[in-house]
């Protein structure tokens, strides 16, 4: 058990599989529609990594649309709320996610606003969860 996150010893909820199957098609909008409820709807500690991947998705839809700012804006929030969580939680690989957002984040930070058209998607974070 993480301490202060005995939440993280549960299996994952059904609506929290869906939004990160959505991250994981590239669905970003769609995942970020399903991981808010769940996100607004937890009121323990685990409802950080729900955020977290939320605005990492967000971040990558940002790219996406060519949104520079936005999208580093939230790859830092959203690195932000994963920094507090332990490793693995309701088997969800936060130390991976947290590790391949990272390298996004630096990949953009070298690129520049004028790069951005060359971050390919390949790039883009997959959250790795127990099936």
């Amino acid at each position: 058990m993480s301490k202060g996150w005995p939440c993280c010893d549960e299996p994952l909820p059904e609506e929290v599989r869906r939004g990160l199957e959505q991250f994981n098609a590239g669905e970003y909008f769609e995942q970020h529609e399903t991981l808010e409820h769940a996100w607004r709807a937890e009121t323990r500690p685990v409802r950080e990594i729900y955020q977290g991947i939320l605005q990492i998705g967000v971040a990558c839809y940002q790219i996406q649309r060519g949104n520079y700012a936005g999208a580093l804006k939230m790859l830092r929030r959203g690195l932000n709320h994963l920094s507090r969580a332990p490793d693995r939680c309701q088997g969800i690989d936060v130390a991976r996610l947290r590790e391949d957002a990272r390298r996004l984040l630096e990949r953009l930070e070298t690129v520049g606003v004028e790069g951005l058209p060359r971050i390919d998607a390949r790039w883009f974070p997959r959250v790795i969860f127990d099936v």
